[in-house]
C-alpha cells in the first residue's frame, strides 16, 4: 500500500473512532509496526497543520484523536451558540482537582480533603466521563480508586496529566529543597 493509502486509512480510522486511538491499535489495523503507524500518523497530522485545515489530530497520551483547529474555535463557538454545554460547577472542580493531582484516590480521601461528602460530586464526574473507576485498593472493604480520563484531558487542552500546572505546595518544596542544596 501507498503512503497516502495508509494515510486515507489512518485518517478514516480516527474519524469514525470520535475518541483517542492507542497507537498499538492503528499500527495493528494498518498492519505495520508502531514506529511505521506513528510515522503515517504524524505526517498526516503535518499536512493538516501546514494546510492549515479545520481539522487536527492531537497525541493523548500515546492515543491520537482527530478535532477541530483551534483557529476555527469562534466560528464553531458562534454556529453552537443556542447549544451551550454546562459547565463545571465550583464543587465539581474541586473535586476533579483532588482526583487529577492525587490520582489514584478513594472518595474518603476525596472526602477527606474536600470536608464535605463527596458521593455527587464524583458521581457527576464520571456520569460526564471527566473521571473513572481506576481500580480498588488493596484495603478492607476494597474502595474504588478514582483518575482521570481522556476526555478530561480533551476538556482542558492537556496532552497528559504530567502537563497539570504545579501546585503551590510542590513549589514550595522545590524552593526549600533548593535553598538546602545551596546551603550545603
Amino acid at each position: 500500500m501507498r503512503l497516502s493509502e495508509l494515510e486515507a486509512v489512518v485518517e478514516s480510522l480516527l474519524f469514525i473512532m470520535g475518541e483517542a486511538v492507542p497507537l498499538s491499535v492503528i499500527a495493528d489495523t494498518i498492519e505495520m509496526d508502531k514506529a511505521t503507524a506513528n510515522a503515517i500518523v504524524r505526517s498526516l497530522a503535518d499536512k493538516y497543520e501546514a494546510e492549515k485545515r479545520g481539522i487536527r489530530i492531537i497525541e493523548l497520551e500515546g492515543a491520537y484523536q482527530m478535532c477541530t483547529a483551534s483557529e476555527c474555535f469562534e466560528y464553531i463557538r458562534s454556529m453552537c451558540k443556542g447549544q451551550k454545554r454546562p459547565g463545571l460547577t465550583q464543587a465539581l472542580l474541586e473535586t476533579l482537582a483532588i482526583i487529577a493531582y492525587k490520582q489514584p484516590i478513594t472518595k474518603g480521601e476525596i472526602e477527606e480533603i474536600r470536608g464535605v461528602n463527596s458521593d455527587h460530586a464524583v458521581n457527576r464526574l464520571v456520569e460526564k466521563g471527566l473521571a473513572e473507576e481506576v481500580g480498588r485498593m488493596d484495603t478492607p472493604g476494597k474502595p474504588i480508586l478514582f483518575g482521570t480520563t481522556k476526555e478530561f484531558l480533551r476538556y482542558f487542552g492537556f496532552h497528559s496529566v504530567k502537563e497539570l500546572p504545579a501546585l503551590a505546595e510542590d513549589e514550595a518544596k522545590d524552593d526549600d529543597e533548593k535553598e538546602s542544596e545551596e546551603k550545603t
